[in-house]
């Protein structure tokens, strides 16, 4: 009798795929979606101590979001934030996008380039809150600024310098600037040594000058990483917390013109009131998102992404 041959079994790998990307969602799920949604849910109720009592979960509706609004405080707070933000910002994009250009120019070809990017990307790996307090420490009354200013007789006594509110958000940019421009310029960096090179040897040979191949060649290829700096930076600056906390220990001084949306929202943490703080942070979210799709839709208006 003839033997038939054995039949091998087919595998499939298309299981698999999903076997690897299932953590991911797991965790998505677990330490994002559900605390969003819980947060969601609990901003609609009125839970606060008062002393020691503990008043709800009460259900009120909107009420939290109609109290945020009313009270005044968190546009102010929200401007607070932009400003600072886009103080830092400014200046971290255009320094960042000098160094990548002469770091990645064949021309220049700058001596010790390792060293340097290493120089400038330290800052970033310095917790925010050990920099707020060197700053704070440094710009004190009793610090060395002011001591040296006194020895130089340019003063006559100690100046409150944290006391004045450019000079306070301008500190607080300059750390935020110093802790991201290195980033900012590497990432910069990857996107301009990954363009075709014989797009710049064209347009040498079409006689174009420098800043025309940098208008021309290089900006318009580096767009879709420029929007990505843009909207992180800006989803960062919305959560600025750390450095303006410890700069003017929790205060927000002077006159609450360095309070951020964070720290507005940690007021309602510490006082139990999470009702409010859920409000808060939706809100919060909300706005990120809206500002991010406001941004995204600017720089890519009129033009497709390669």
């Amino acid at each position: 009798m003839e033997q038939l041959p054995l039949k091998r079994k087919s595998v499939s790998y298309a299981k698999w795929g999903y076997f690897f990307i299932a953590p991911f969602f797991i965790a998505y799920i677990v330490f994002h979606l559900i605390p969003l949604l819980s947060t969601l849910y609990y901003s609609f109720f009125e839970s606060y101590r008062s002393g020691l009592k503990q008043i709800g979960p009460n259900f009120v509706g909107l009420k939290n979001y109609i109290t945020i609004f009313q009270n005044g405080d968190m546009p102010k707070f929200f401007g607070n934030t932009i400003i600072m933000w886009l103080m830092g910002f400014i200046p971290q994009i255009l320094v960042s996008m000098i160094l990548a250009v002469c770091f990645t120019s064949y021309r220049m070809k700058l001596k010790a380039q390792p060293f340097f990017k290493t120089i400038i990307y330290m800052p970033n790996m310095i917790m925010a809150s050990a920099f707020a307090m060197l700053f704070f420490m440094l710009f004190s009354a009793v610090g060395p600024v002011n001591m040296k200013l006194l020895e130089m007789g340019w003063i006559d006594e100690p100046v409150r310098i944290l006391t004045d509110t450019t000079v306070t958000r301008v500190l607080v940019a300059l750390m935020n600037f110093l802790m991201w421009f290195g980033n900012t310029t590497i990432l910069l960096m990857a996107g301009i040594m990954g363009i075709d090179q014989s797009l710049f040897e064209a347009a040498q040979v079409d006689g174009a000058r420098p800043l025309q191949v940098f208008f021309r060649v290089t900006m318009p290829v580096l767009k879709p990483i420029t929007i990505y700096v843009a909207i992180t930076s800006l989803i960062g600056g919305l959560q600025m917390f750390d450095v303006p906390q410890v700069l003017t220990k929790a205060t927000g001084e002077p006159n609450r013109t360095t309070l951020t949306l964070i720290m507005y929202l940690n007021k309602h943490l510490q006082s139990r009131n999470l009702g409010m703080a859920g409000a808060t942070s939706i809100i919060i979210f909300i706005v990120t998102a809206a500002l991010s799709l406001i941004v995204f839709r600017s720089l890519t208006k009129g033009k497709e992404l390669r």
